[in-house]
């Protein structure tokens, strides 16, 4: 799908159909939007610029060059965005190209950057004059929502910490928990090393205009903010691991404890019991009538005396 983004009878309008693309004016254009699109859309756009738009592969590469660069008539960037499908978070790549100050983007989903960009172009479409403030904007919005993942994630730490905190049975699923965590945490945190990547490549331009510089010095800083937390979050998520595997260990000792202590406690009557269990010819007990309750009685005493013992020296 294409989506035409122009400027015309005072407001921002736009086309969903290639060819009007060569009807607009192209003083008037704004935006190009690729969204999942038919080969045929694709070409034509890439004939009617003269420009050969970035591949999947180009787009998910992770050199510096491949996030950022410029040539003598285009500017290219590279950017993930990260998506939260159920519990998981998965990476998507989007391309961006700018020529003559027409933003060109390329996706291969939905995405509610997007969405919510081209809401704001209706609100105030003074504020996006070219293609460089609306891929600034893209950026900005995309941070927005990254901040509430974050947020979100945040959320389902503390819940996680309370639920160790109260739990009676420590199970597989809180590791897993933690776990799954410390992997979308970490996502999460690439995602903002992605973006610091392509707004600190725009910063050293000199070709976007003027007033995009100070809004893109204060994205700059709220990435640092959001990686700075996604950072004490996943040191948080150590901490909770380090606090699962240590309550484990507890319950473990505590059960390796009443085995020591039982064993312990029936070693002295197993003791007694072999002692009687021999079989010699002369055994002073064996025709004595009280011999069998005293070897019980021997038994059950130094029992007692064995747990006697334990209480007293606080092992028990």
């Amino acid at each position: 799908m294409i989506a035409i983004f122009y400027k015309a009878f005072n407001k921002i309008v736009h086309e969903i159909d290639v060819k009007r693309l060569a009807e607009i004016d192209y003083e008037d254009l704004l935006w190009i939007d690729l969204a999942s699109p038919l080969p045929e859309e694709k070409q034509a756009v890439e004939d009617f610029f003269s420009i050969k738009l970035q591949t999947r592969q180009q787009s998910e590469e992770i050199e510096s060059s491949s996030r950022y660069s410029e040539t003598e008539t285009l500017i290219i960037a590279n950017s993930n965005f990260l998506i939260q499908q159920n519990d998981e978070f998965i990476t998507e790549p989007v391309s961006f190209v700018l020529k003559d100050g027409i933003l060109i983007s390329l996706r291969n989903i939905e995405l509610k950057a997007f969405a919510d960009t081209i809401r704001k172009f209706y609100i105030n479409y003074k504020a996006f004059p070219t293609g460089y403030h609306i891929l600034i904007a893209l950026f900005e919005t995309r941070i927005d929502l990254d901040a509430d993942m974050v947020e979100s994630t945040a959320k389902e730490i503390a819940q996680l910490s309370r639920k160790i905190t109260i739990a009676d049975d420590l199970d597989e699923e809180l590791i897993l928990a933690i776990s799954k965590l410390q992997e979308n945490t970490m996502l999460i945190r690439e995602n903002f090393i992605d973006k610091q990547r392509v707004i600190s490549g725009i910063l050293k331009s000199e070709r976007f205009p003027n007033d995009t510089y100070p809004k893109l010095t204060i994205i700059i800083k709220d990435i640092g903010s959001l990686i700075n937390h996604t950072d004490f979050g996943f040191e948080r998520l150590e901490y909770l691991q380090n606090t699962f595997l240590g309550l484990i260990n507890i319950e473990q000792n505590k059960i390796i404890k009443i085995f020591t202590v039982v064993s312990v406690v029936f070693m002295p009557p197993t003791l007694i019991a072999s002692l009687y269990g021999m079989n010699f010819k002369v055994f002073p007990e064996l025709n004595w009538q009280y011999g069998y309750p005293f070897a019980l009685g021997i038994m059950v005493l130094s029992s007692i005396l064995t747990l006697f013992i334990f209480k007293k020296r606080k092992w028990l």
